[in-house]
């Protein structure tokens, strides 16, 4: 099979043949027909997560269909399309696993890190780890939802019941939370990097109640900030936007680092939180939720090969929505 290779942090994927994995006991070969482009990917090639499995076939937002199934499988048929996200293993053992907080396992093991993922034309994946992916969307349309859309809604779940929700760093995870955000009768703000009326636009046209740039102040206090995008200095930012007993998401998996800021603005009870990959718990309702609410997730399509470049345009800016490998 043809994949994308990372054989050293900073260096550019090497297009190569690979044989084709064998399934093994619990596992399903799945063919796939397109991978989004992550951030978190960025951050691997980039050298900004440590110890990558090398070498590495990265990318966890895989759609395709099951092709083979490995020993002792049950949940999926050969012929059915799913869905693979990042989280592609857990103990089930550890205090994290017992007390449903999966996705802080001990010993827990990434699609397109730890694992190998879906720049490739095959991949295969522990079947437990596997989504059905609801008819309604393509192959290119449902491969954001996997990560960008599941981070999404485990940083919405962290933000609570906020009435008012800012988003700063508009790009593939906010654009989806965002039309769930509405489409549960919330106020959505978005905040944009200075310059980038593009992406301003872009949100006013998917419902967000008010866009500006991430130095500006929203017109009333927020209840609720989730930060997407991987700028430290955007979390005073935020804090100085909330109203009272407010609370600050980190939905990325590398940021850098936070500048210091006056304790009046964490003072009066506001909070500041991360987000640490999903469970499969959050899988299945928010696949459930985006098979009856039809959210629009823009893609701009990329063949394999061109998986640099891709990674390029996300590293540079220049996307709007995800970028998309299709095989």
């Amino acid at each position: 099979m043809r994949a994308m290779i990372l054989r050293s942090p900073k260096q550019p994927l090497s297009e190569m043949d690979s044989p084709v994995p064998e399934p093994r006991t619990g596992q399903v070969l799945v063919r796939v027909h397109a991978c989004a482009v992550c951030r978190t990917d960025l951050h691997i090639v980039d050298g900004e997560l440590p110890n990558p499995k090398l070498p590495l076939i990265p990318g966890h937002e895989i759609v395709g269909t099951v092709t083979r199934l490995g020993p002792g499988t049950r949940t999926f048929a050969v012929g059915q399309r799913v869905g693979i996200p990042w989280l592609g293993w857990t103990c089930g053992e550890c205090g994290f696993c017992r007390s449903n907080r999966e996705n802080l396992c001990d010993a827990a093991r990434f699609t397109g890190y730890t694992l190998d993922g879906g720049y490739a034309e095959y991949t295969v994946a522990d079947e437990r780890f596997c989504f059905p992916i609801p008819e309604a969307y393509s192959d290119a349309e449902a491969a954001p939802l996997l990560c960008a859309g599941l981070i999404g809604y485990r940083s919405l779940k962290k933000a609570g019941n906020a009435r008012r929700l800012g988003i700063y760093g508009f790009g593939a995870a906010a654009h989806i939370i965002a039309q769930v955000a509405k489409f549960e009768g919330r106020d959505v703000f978005a905040f944009t990097r200075p310059g980038d009326s593009a992406a301003q636009d872009f949100a006013r046209q998917l419902g967000v109640d008010w866009a500006g740039h991430s130095d500006a102040a929203p017109p009333v206090k927020l209840d609720a900030a989730i930060i997407f995008a991987p700028v430290g200095a955007l979390v005073p930012q935020a804090l100085r936007a909330l109203d009272k007993s407010g609370t600050v998401v980190c939905g990325g998996i590398h940021m850098s680092d936070i500048p210091s800021f006056p304790y009046e603005i964490l003072w009066q009870e506001r909070t500041v939180c991360s987000v640490a990959n999903l469970t499969r718990r959050d899988a299945a309702e928010f696949l459930e939720l985006v098979g009856r609410v039809r959210v629009r997730t823009l893609v701009q399509l990329f063949p394999l090969a061109q998986a640099n470049i891709a990674l390029d345009r996300l590293r540079c800016g220049q996307l709007q929505g995800a970028a998309v490998l299709t095989s």
